[in-house]
């Protein structure tokens, strides 16, 4: 299956950094291709949410429901698509202290099958989740520092 990720440094402490990617419902108000994230379960460490995220480069919205895993102790979440659009998906973020900043790192692995024309676009999806990856982590370390 294919994997994207990125990585990026963000000027602001761990716990700030860690608590605004945790409140993945705001990620719509400075993220432009998520459109919508609605909260449908959450508990301590767990939490269930209904994506909308938008591609512009196919003219579509891809949707999905997710499952997280937060572990507050290790600064990390596993997470994985439980119904959607997507064949299969499923990743991880770490969050690490590195002085007074924090190196966010996101991995994402997925499979997206389209009978007949999937083949086709595997390479611009491909560039488009990685794409997806690094404008992610780039609006949270922007949204972290102009907090900061």
């Amino acid at each position: 299956m294919p994997t994207a990720s990125a990585q990026v440094t963000v000027t602001a402490p761990l716990e700030k950094v860690y608590a605004l990617a945790k409140k993945i419902e705001a990620f719509p108000e400075f993220m432009e291709d998520v459109a919508e994230v609605t909260i449908v379960e959450r508990s301590a460490n767990r939490q269930v949410s209904r994506w909308v995220g938008v591609v512009r480069e196919f003219g579509r919205t891809i949707t999905w429901t997710e499952e997280d895993f937060w572990n507050d102790e290790e600064h990390s979440c596993h997470f994985r698509q439980i119904e959607g659009d997507f064949t299969e998906y499923e990743g991880k973020w770490l969050f690490k202290a590195a002085g007074n900043d924090t190196v966010v790192e996101l991995e994402v692995t997925y499979e997206y099958r389209v009978p007949l024309i999937g083949p086709l676009i595997q390479g611009l999806l491909q560039r488009k989740v990685q794409q997806n990856c690094q404008a992610m982590l780039d609006a949270i370390k922007r949204q972290a520092e102009q907090a900061t």
